[in-house]
């Protein structure tokens, strides 16, 4: 049985230079979602979504390979990250950051398979977050690349990604800054950390 890998066949969005900005230009795409509000290193709530996001995630992939014969590499979490007053994202105020946590879904992954997965997990994690659900997602123009090393050091990359990538090249944000992250950092030293940063936009 094959065993698809999307961060390999999606290679132009999960494996950005580390070295330079690129544009692309991302397909709609469907995901698991869960939307929540606090500092992610310290919020219950962070936690349990991404808890709820992974068991869903491979309860689908065991699904999909005992039942529809396809078998695939769970996707990496996301995130997509915001505050009602920027200011505050900007100067790190986690407290008021809200995000939506994502894992990619493979397009044969339909809403009652979904349903099935989620009432599976409920048996075993109990109540689902009321935000839970499956979602296409229509990102299309962005910017992006790879940084590496701790989340802590990202700001520097991302203030010269708006303040001279975009810039330069008439652009204008039109959705939430974007992460993946390509590493486990339970298992991977905070320095050789991997993370996409992604933003979308449009041209002025």
């Amino acid at each position: 049985m094959e065993k698809r890998d999307f961060r390999k066949e999606l290679k132009n969005l999960y494996q950005p230079s580390a070295k330079d900005f690129s544009t692309v230009e991302v397909p709609k795409l469907q995901f698991f979602k869960v939307d929540g509000q606090g500092d992610p290193n310290s919020s219950p709530t962070y936690a349990r979504s991404v808890q709820w996001l992974y068991a869903i995630a491979y309860w689908l992939k065991f699904w999909a390979k005992n039942d529809l014969g396809r078998d695939h590499v769970v996707p990496p979490l996301e995130g997509l990250w915001w505050a009602d007053d920027m200011a505050a994202f900007v100067a790190g105020d986690r407290a008021e950051w809200k995000w939506t946590l994502m894992i990619l879904a493979p397009d044969w992954v339909t809403e009652e398979a979904f349903s099935r997965a989620r009432d599976a997990t409920i048996e075993k994690l109990g109540t689902p977050p009321e935000t839970l659900r499956l979602e296409p997602f229509d990102e299309g123009l962005s910017v992006q690349i790879l940084h590496v090393g701790p989340y802590s050091a990202e700001a520097p990359t991302i203030a010269r990604m708006h303040t001279e990538f975009l810039t330069a090249h008439g652009l204008t944000v039109t959705g939430h800054h974007h992460e993946i992250y390509l590493s486990d950092p339970r298992r991977v030293a905070p320095e050789k950390l991997k993370t996409v940063i992604r933003q979308p936009v449009r041209r002025v």
